[in-house]
Formats: structure tokens, sequence, C-alpha cells
């Protein structure tokens, strides 16, 4: 009862402010290092639900009529796999196919924890002595950036396979403007800026998507709060939202498993 009342004296602000604070913790003596508990916990439990839930699935597969369960996975692994084709033309069963299908699973359900009522969620997590904690992995920047930076990794890594490491230097400064010397130094700026500008957008469109949907529930639950009207007025928006939130928590995951592709099979090519 005093949670709740604590909880009710809030301002607007301070609820807000409560409900986007991480369950962080230092590493060492100061706070330069930090781990968010909740968004690391979150998104390795969703990794194994999610690749677990895959292997069930593929453990009981047969060749005869299919079951639901098998049906939505093959619905979804043949989708996936159309993309990537339309996409890549190499061989793309050997790594890249299989990572966009892992990349779409594990950010789609990352999103999908965005639609966990978020005052019964934290009200749950208090009751095992957790005051702060963040359910949606993606709303955390720090997710979303390691998530671009190892694509971003892997890119350089296939262009130095594929081109070799004085291929690809070659084009860093031979491309995209032509081979004279006044315009290596253009070509090499142009490329860098590519480089550093591709792990900010993978990432930063994800994270404000994500992280402007988890602001909005929180908003709508707030005016659901404010009385007879605001209930009615807020369940319905709440709803209309939720509903609307399912497109973009999908395409969301649609989006960056897509960038992820494109990255990797432009490794693949050469200017």
């Amino acid at each position: 009862m005093a949670t709740e009342h604590a909880e009710h004296a809030l301002t607007p602000s301070q609820y807000i402010s409560h409900h986007l604070s991480f369950n962080a913790q230092s590493v060492g003596n100061g706070s330069f290092w930090t781990l968010h508990i909740d968004t690391l916990i979150m998104s390795v439990i969703l990794g194994f639900l999610v690749m677990g839930f895959v292997w069930w699935v593929a453990r009981g597969a047969t060749a005869g009529i299919p079951t639901k369960r098998q049906a939505f996975i093959e619905l979804v692994f043949g989708f996936v796999d159309d993309q990537v084709k339309n996409i890549f033309h190499g061989n793309r069963h050997s790594f890249i196919a299989p990572t966009a299908l892992t990349v779409f699973l594990w950010v789609f359900a990352m999103n999908a924890m965005d639609f966990l009522p978020v005052d019964i969620f934290a009200k749950l997590m208090h009751a095992i002595g957790l005051d702060t904690w963040r359910a949606v992995p993606t709303s955390d920047i720090n997710t979303t950036f390691a998530l671009a930076l190892s694509v971003w990794i892997l890119m350089i890594f296939f262009s130095i396979k594929v081109k070799g490491f004085g291929g690809w230097i070659h084009e860093l400064f031979y491309s995209p403007f032509g081979t004279k010397i006044w315009v290596l130094p253009l070509n090499f700026l142009f490329n860098l800026i590519e480089y550093v500008s591709k792990p900010l957008s993978h990432s930063l469109r994800l994270f404000g998507n994500m992280y402007a949907g988890e602001v909005i529930f929180l908003l709508l639950g707030m005016w659901a709060a404010t009385g007879l009207s605001g209930t009615i007025f807020g369940s319905i928006l709440g709803a209309g939202w939720s509903i609307f939130h399912i497109l973009i928590v999908a395409l969301q995951a649609f989006i960056f498993m897509m960038l992820t592709v494109v990255y990797l099979a432009m490794a693949h090519e050469s200017h």
C-alpha cells in the first residue's frame, strides 16, 4: 500500500522518469563503465526463448502435414529467405540468411516487450525487490548500438575477406570519384563518413521508434489515471495505439534485418 501511495504521489515527470530508469550497476571504482542489468538480462532471456522455440519446432518437424507451429516457422523462414534472395546473390544459406533470421526474430521479441502493461510489470518487479527495471531492451541505445556495431564489424570483415586487405584499402581511396591523385582525400573522406553513418543510423532508427512508443504508452497511462473521462479516452487511445504499435514493432524488426542484409551484401560487392 505504501508503494502505491508513493507512486500516486509522483508528479508526471517523476512518474515517467521512474519508469524510464535503468537498473544500472557500475563496474570498477568509477561510473564510466556501467552495465544496464535489466537490458542485459532481458536481451539474453529473450534470445534463448526465441532460439529455443525455433529449435523446439524444428526438432519436431515432419515431412507430412505440418503443425500450426511448424507452418508458422516455415512461413517466417520462407519470408526471410525471400528477402535475402532479392538482395544477396551469393551463398546466402551459409551465413547471411541465418544471420538475418536471428536478427529479425530477436529484435522482434525485444520490441514486443513494449506491449507489457508498464505499471503491472513494475509492481511485479517491485515484489521481487527491483524498484527499477526496463522491460524493452531496444528502448536502450546501448542495445541497438551494440547490434548495429556488430553488423558494422561483420561488414568490414566480409569486405576484407572478399576483396583482400589491399582491395579494401584501394576501395577506400579510389572510389567513388575516380583514381586521380587530387580526389583520393575526397574518396577517403566520403567513405569514412559512410562507414561512420551506417551504425549510427542503423541503431538510432530502432532506438528512437521504440523509445517514443514507450513514452506514448506512459503518457496514455497517466491520462487514464486522471478520472472517469481520462480512463475512457485513455483506454480507447491506448487500445488504438497498441494496435498501431504492432505494426511498428514488426516493421522496425524488418527494417533492422533488411539493413543488416543490405550492408553485408554491399561488403561482398566492389564499387
